[in-house]
């Protein structure tokens, strides 16, 4: 059986050859950088001067509407926790009995309504996202910041909720 003898590999050194890449030098600067979320202070209000519905005011009405969901859903799962403790439906009287009915329907009617004010809330927090937010639905024109600060899920201008509230009113007269 013949010898095989062992043959040592060279290690050999690979140079890659480094390609400078082109400058390239640009003219125009682009529309708008994202500098991440904006902050806004806890005080900060919006203002006349500023340009309507900036990302300040988006980000205001955003946490406003948020901190309100919030309260509403509180306050619901409360009185429903409450109301369901406070059961004095099992009287003898009738009339303690009536009155215990009556307060209860009185009560499931205003969360009803905070439960159709939390969809109105979630809806106007979609429109945020979507850049839709303060403009009228049927003119396009701009709410108003005065009428959203004392109504954040309003959807019409005053001019055009009159409209409705007046074309409601004639739809329920017939």
């Amino acid at each position: 059986m013949p010898k095989t003898s062992k043959v040592k590999k060279k290690a050999t050194k690979v140079r890659s050859k480094v390609v400078a890449k082109p400058k390239i030098k640009i003219t125009s600067k682009p529309k708008e950088i994202s500098k991440g979320p904006i902050k806004i202070s806890k005080t900060y209000i919006p203002k006349e001067t500023e340009k309507y519905m900036c990302e300040k005011h988006k980000v205001f009405f955003r946490i406003k509407l948020q901190e309100w969901k919030k309260e509403l859903v509180k306050s619901n799962n409360e009185a429903l926790y409450n109301g369901s403790m406070d059961d004095n439906s099992i009287s003898a009287d009738i009339v303690d009995q009536a009155s215990s009915y009556t307060d209860k329907n009185v009560e499931m009617k205003a969360i009803n309504r905070q439960i159709k004010l939390i969809s109105e809330i979630e809806k106007a927090l979609l429109r945020i996202k979507d850049d839709t937010y303060g403009y009228c639905l049927d003119t396009a024109e701009p709410i108003g910041l005065k009428r959203l600060m004392a109504r954040p899920v309003a959807k019409y201008t005053i001019a055009a909720q009159e409209k409705h509230e007046k074309d409601e009113k004639v739809h329920a007269d017939d």
